[in-house]
């Protein structure tokens, strides 16, 4: 029985998974956590791998592995591979400004026109997420650190390129679903966009990651990882969605510490509105996608306020009423990205003394998490996305109000399979679909068992949560 392994390196945790190749049956697996923060040392990512892979039984008896990971993070290299400083992450939002000034720049002055250069040269309108951001950020702040950078990874193909002996920047190679999230990458040219790089950067000279195929193998372990056949990789929500074994008209509406609502597309698209970002996936489709960074933390942050757990948390929102009696919760408590308010803060409206319960803030909290979600779904739909099914993951999927009042937000069905680690499992067939050769992934059979989730529509969540949302205060 051939196995292979999966790896999450996700913005909390590391986790492994171990599978049988052919079945994809879970043999055992491993976590590790990460340090909290919007930047981190690399060094703490490969800490957490060897933890998870000591707490997965060891990869001795392992054929082959792949590297899914948090989308977008800065890693920046020195010319003898060394990290120049902590990699910033995604949720990093001091490059705000920056992706404004990039988006002007590129339209000359027009920020309209800007959108739609950048849309069409790299499918995604800047954001402060990406990693072109990051990159204008250092430049301008950073420029002692920005005039040493030889080569720019980011966190999988920097993991990947370590359990291959982290040899030579020569050999960093990354996948198409990651490279469509830095911001520099054009998934409709399938090349690296080295003119935006020197609008962002002022240099184009920096190495980057070779782009393998879907299932191109990226060479060799050593060391933690002797002798495996390593994958290419992908970026989180694409590794999702491979685990989920989605097709065309599928959408994940992933809650994890962001939101993130996804679709199998076979054409990519080039939103110019900036709320759909026109990534690739892992199998040589596209994956549009909108996120929001507010996430399953708007549920932890509630409950705390309320002094309640999570399912405390759920009971009182399902013993409240589909609008909370028209109050609302604005969750914008990290900034947004979708929309793009970096800066905004939470707030809550239309409080009266009837909806004054811990029972109607609670059940504003979901809808409001949902709301933000929806408005994400909207996006896709605009842009000619066909959506089949809904398919509801992340840690915030496992709180009971979010299952019940999704179907009423979105105004369908929502499928919700077993709680599982997704990214790592589309890892690990990715793993496997590079060892056996084969033309496409194995089928597992993913996401088959989920359970259905039916509602009544109830439009006027939305409608009065629209009434209220742009009323949001800015720090």
């Amino acid at each position: 029985m051939a196995l292979v392994a999966g790896i999450d390196s996700s913005t909390q945790s590391c986790k492994v998974v171990i599978r049988d190749a052919t079945t994809g049956a879970l043999v055992r697996s491993g976590t590790a956590p990460h340090p909290a923060g919007t930047e981190v040392d690399p060094q703490a990512w490969l800490d957490a791998l060897d933890t998870a892979i000591a707490r997965a039984g060891g990869l001795a008896d392992v054929a082959a592995a792949s590297v899914g990971a948090q989308q977008h993070g800065l890693v920046a290299l020195d010319d003898a591979g060394g990290v120049i400083r902590p990699a910033l992450l995604w949720n990093d939002t001091r490059s705000a400004q920056a992706a404004q000034d990039l988006v002007l720049e590129l339209g000359a002055g027009d920020r309209e026109a800007g959108a739609r250069a950048w849309a069409d040269a790299t499918g995604s309108v800047p954001v402060a997420s990406y990693t072109v951001t990051k990159l204008r950020w250092l430049a301008q702040h950073e420029p002692a650190h920005a005039t040493r950078v030889a080569a720019i990874a980011l966190p999988h193909d920097w993991l990947t390129w370590h359990l291959a002996g982290a040899r030579g920047l020569g050999h960093l190679t990354t996948d198409r679903s990651d490279a469509s999230g830095t911001g520099y990458w054009s998934p409709a040219g399938r090349e690296y966009r080295r003119d935006v790089l020197a609008l962002a950067f002022g240099r184009s000279d920096v190495r980057l990651p070779t782009v393998l195929g879907p299932s191109n193998a990226a060479g060799y372990g050593v060391g933690r990882a002797n002798g495996l056949v390593l994958g290419p990789g992908a970026g989180d929500n694409a590794g999702a969605a491979l685990g989920l074994g989605l097709a065309e008209g599928d959408v994940a509406i992933s809650i994890g510490t962001s939101g993130v609502v996804s679709a199998i597309a076979a054409a990519p698209v080039a939103d110019a509105t900036g709320l759909v970002s026109g990534f690739a996936d892992a199998t040589g489709a596209f994956l549009p996608l909108a996120c929001t960074l507010n996430g399953s933390r708007v549920l932890d942050a509630t409950a705390r306020i309320l002094g309640v757990d999570h399912d405390g948390l759920s009971r009182l929102a399902l013993s409240a009423p589909a609008g909370a009696d028209g109050l609302v919760l604005v969750p914008y408590l990290e900034g947004e990205r979708t929309p793009n308010k970096p800066d905004a803060t939470g707030a809550i409206h239309g409080l009266t003394l009837d909806n004054g319960t811990a029972a109607h803030v609670a059940r504003a909290a979901v809808e409001g998490l949902l709301c933000g979600l929806a408005d994400g779904l909207d996006a896709l739909i605009d842009l000619g996305v066909p959506v089949g099914r809904i398919i509801l993951i992340g840690g915030g999927a496992r709180s009971e109000a979010v299952r019940a009042i999704a179907p009423a937000v979105f105004g369908m069905p929502v499928e919700v399979p077993e709680p599982g680690e997704y990214v790592a499992d589309g890892a690990a067939r990715q793993a496997a679909w590079v060892l056996a050769g084969s033309e496409r992934p194995p089928q597992w059979g993913a996401a088959s068992d989920a359970a259905v989730y039916e509602a009544d529509h109830a439009p006027q969540i939305r409608e009065q949560y629209a009434a209220v949302r742009e009323l949001t205060a800015t720090r």
